[in-house]
Parts: structure tokens; sequence; C-alpha cells
């Protein structure tokens, strides 16, 4: 009898753990880097789609993640090859972007928090996404999203990710700020 109230109990903990997570994590939050150009759409189109993403450097927050984009390099073939002897060259029509970005974790967990479900992937004109499981290549300065962050703490680095030459800047970046947060979207200069 002992056993099946353990597990009882046990199942109730992890069911409201699980509903603590879906329901904490699941949005996310932007902060502007700067006023949106005239030519943006108007007011009542939500900031942070696809039709309207928001400016590098905004804050894009989760409950346990701030990221901010800092900058895009395109045509870093270059400086990805020079990088490390096994990344490969870029097929005809390809080329590599750097994403440089920096991820501040704003939980409170005593054992610290690794960034690797952190994510920010690029997503072409015809809405098919690229992220750096596609071409795994070594970036220059590359961010670690395996080390352990504690609250406050945070860690800036690079991406390299192989998209479509045509058209890259009509693309965005996704960013997603934990597993379960949403995506927003950042406009590409």
């Amino acid at each position: 009898m002992g056993t099946i109230v353990g597990v009882l109990v046990f199942l109730g903990v992890v069911s409201n753990s699980i509903d603590e997570a879906f329901d904490s994590g699941s949005e996310s939050s932007v902060s502007a880097a700067e006023e949106a150009p005239a030519d943006a759409p108007s007011a009542g189109t939500q900031e942070g789609t696809r039709d309207n993403p928001v400016a590098l450097g905004s804050e894009i927050t989760s409950t346990e993640w701030k990221v901010v984009v800092n900058s895009v390099t395109l045509g870093a073939d270059d400086a990805v090859l020079a990088e490390n002897m096994f990344n490969e060259a870029p097929q005809e029509g390809y080329e590599y972007i750097l994403i440089n970005y920096s991820v501040t974790y704003l939980g409170n967990d005593a054992n610290g928090q690794s960034p690797a479900f952190v994510d920010v992937s690029y997503v072409s004109p015809d809405g098919v996404t690229v992220d750096s499981a596609d071409a795994l290549a070594v970036a220059p300065d590359a961010i670690d999203t395996l080390t352990t962050l504690y609250n406050g703490g945070s860690v800036t680095g690079n991406v390299a990710l192989l998209v479509p030459s045509t058209s890259i800047q009509d693309g965005v970046l996704a960013v997603q700020p934990g597993l379960l947060a949403d995506k927003v979207f950042v406009a590409i200069p």
C-alpha cells in the first residue's frame, strides 16, 4: 500500500512540475533596441513576428533567459574556413553567415543552467529554417552553449550557419530563449 501511495505522490509532483514548466517558460518578451523605421508595419502588427521582426540589439527574454543578437556577418566563408581545417567550403549557391549573440541566465537554479536549449537560427524568405545542425562548422569565437551559467551569468559568441546566398537579407533570424519559450524573429540588416 505504501508503494502505491509513493508512486501516486511522485506522479503528482512530476505532473505539477511539468505544468509549471509549460506555463512559466512558454512566453517570450522583447525590449526594442531602437525605434522602428517609418516603413515598418503598423502598430497593430505584433512585434517579433516574421512579418514584423525586431531590430538587432533587442532584448529577447523568457523567464530564465535573455538573448541579444549583437551582429550578423554575411559572406563569412573566409572567416569560417580559416577557423577550422575540417569546416567544409559551401556548395555553389550557399554561403556562411556568422551570428554573434549574448545569452544571460535569469533563473535561480542553485546548480545553474546551460544555454544549450537557447536557439538562434535563420529562416529564409520562403520559410525554410536553417540551424547549426544543418552544416556542422566551427565558428570563429564560437559561443559556448555547454558552460554552466548562474543568475546574471552571461556568454557571448558566434554561430556559423550555411544559408542560401540569394535573398539572405530578406530572411530573418528566429530566436528561442529556452526550450519551451516562444520564438521571436529578428531582422537582418
